[in-house]
């Protein structure tokens, strides 16, 4: 199933996105969140359409498409989990997953448009598969647990200062990762049984020009192994988004610019959809 929400920011419709229309989902859970997503979303929503209980949503392919999720408690990520980006960054392929965290207030709509933080010159680009968790893990046994924990994928574009994450970081990334708006998230929420995460490409582009082409199938540590791993050290709630690391490709590489007012940025996960987000100049209110 694809799970997304429709409308303008803090009044997000969820809706079930089928072949043939945009239902409206309110009849089943008042947001895509984790009380939904921890509760069986598949069945109570296929039970709901098998019943004729949920209305095609009018003018949906007007309204601006929010984050696929609602605003989770936590968005962890993975670092250098492709090997050609640890080469292209200056490191050795990591023999752990390498984790920091993005703030929940990075998270939003694929379309939106994302402001360059105030100073920056180093802004990027980084293209990721999300996984967003449906029921409580902690202290998993193995990995082969972790799949019945995972809800859903989604799209990341996984947005960085670079200068605040290596230079004035003080041995910690977040500090380039948590600028309101750094992770456009969506369109679609899509639920397992759709996508195998071990084997879809993915892509990016500036302005149209092709930046990242790369396949998961190259990541170091796949989705079930993070997700067992980092519930070692943390418990994963239902509706959290875990980022599963990025391809080369991106401008901390060497090849490529860096982001200025008016790039637009698009990416791309086959089965997942596309996001298109325009960057601008900050300014004061």
């Amino acid at each position: 199933m694809k799970f997304a929400r429709l409308g303008p920011v803090g009044e997000e419709i969820p809706v079930v996105i089928t072949a043939d229309a945009t239902l409206d989902l309110r009849g089943v859970t008042a947001d895509i969140d984790g009380a939904f997503l921890e509760n069986d979303p598949i069945s109570r929503t296929q039970a709901a359409i098998d019943a004729g209980r949920l209305p095609v949503l009018a003018g949906a392919d007007e309204l601006r498409i929010g984050a696929a999720i609602a605003r989770p408690s936590a968005v962890i990520c993975i670092g250098q989990n492709y090997a050609a980006h640890a080469r292209e960054s200056g490191a050795e392929p990591p023999t752990i997953p390498i984790m920091f965290l993005k703030t929940p207030n990075t998270v939003v709509g694929p379309n939106d448009a994302v402001t360059i933080p105030r100073g920056s010159e180093k802004t990027d680009w980084e293209v990721e598969l999300g996984v967003v968790i449906g029921t409580r893990a902690a202290y998993l046994d193995s990995p082969e647990e972790a799949a019945a924990h995972i809800a859903g994928f989604v799209i990341c574009d996984d947005v960085s200062e670079r200068a605040f994450q290596m230079e004035v970081s003080g041995g910690q990334w977040s500090k380039g990762k948590i600028a309101f708006g750094f992770n456009p998230t969506g369109p679609w929420l899509v639920t397992p049984d759709e996508i195998d995460p071990r084997n879809v490409g993915l892509r990016s582009f500036v302005n149209g020009e092709p930046r990242q082409d790369s396949n998961t199938n190259d990541m170091i540590f796949d989705v079930t192994h993070i997700v067992w791993h980092l519930s070692q050290y943390v418990t994963l709630e239902p509706g959290d988004l875990i980022l599963t690391g990025t391809p080369q490709g991106v401008a901390f590489g060497g090849k490529f610019p860096y982001l200025k007012a008016g790039d637009v940025v698009e990416v791309e996960i086959d089965g997942l959809g596309r996001q298109r987000h325009e960057f601008i100049a900050w300014e004061k209110n």
